[in-house]
């Protein structure tokens, strides 16, 4: 056992001069660490819990595809990405509010489809896949014909 695989050592008052030598190690337990990635080692028998997924979220753009979008100029979108396959989105174009739900198609991890609608009646739906978590494209048509090229990412 190493200096840096004891964790959480407590001392203990013992006197007796052959029990010197343990004193610093009672009560102490042990936890194996992978170098490679700092993480505790399962011991046989136990179980390590890692936290859950914290959600993403990442900006996006979409730019005009067609006269019908070259009015609204790039529009800057929201999408928070829950790491399970779901996500959220949410725009502003030409002064009306866009707040929809992203999934992940059946049998593809990378690949999905968006749908928003609009506080005064107008819809948006898009088609994107993503590289990562945080990297993808696509494109989405607002209700009014307009077509957008989508950039998911820095």
């Amino acid at each position: 056992m190493d200096f840096f695989s004891a964790v959480r050592c407590a001392r203990r008052g013992l006197t007796a001069g052959a029990l010197i030598a343990v004193v610093p190690l009672a009560g102490c337990y042990v936890v194996p660490i992978n170098p490679h990635t700092g993480q505790a080692v399962p011991l046989h028998g136990t179980t390590v819990v890692s936290a859950p997924a914290v959600p993403l979220t990442v900006p996006a753009r979409l730019y005009p595809a067609n006269d019908l979008a070259s009015g609204y100029g790039v529009v800057n979108a929201t999408v928070t990405n829950d790491l399970h396959g779901r996500g959220s989105f949410h725009t502003n174009i030409n002064g009306e509010t866009f707040t929809g739900e992203a999934t992940r198609k059946v049998g593809s991890g990378r690949e999905g489809v968006a749908s928003g609608a609009g506080n005064r009646c107008s819809y948006l739906s898009c088609t994107y896949t993503m590289n990562s978590a945080t990297l993808g494209s696509g494109s989405c048509r607002l209700s009014s014909g307009a077509l957008f090229s989508m950039h998911v990412g820095n």
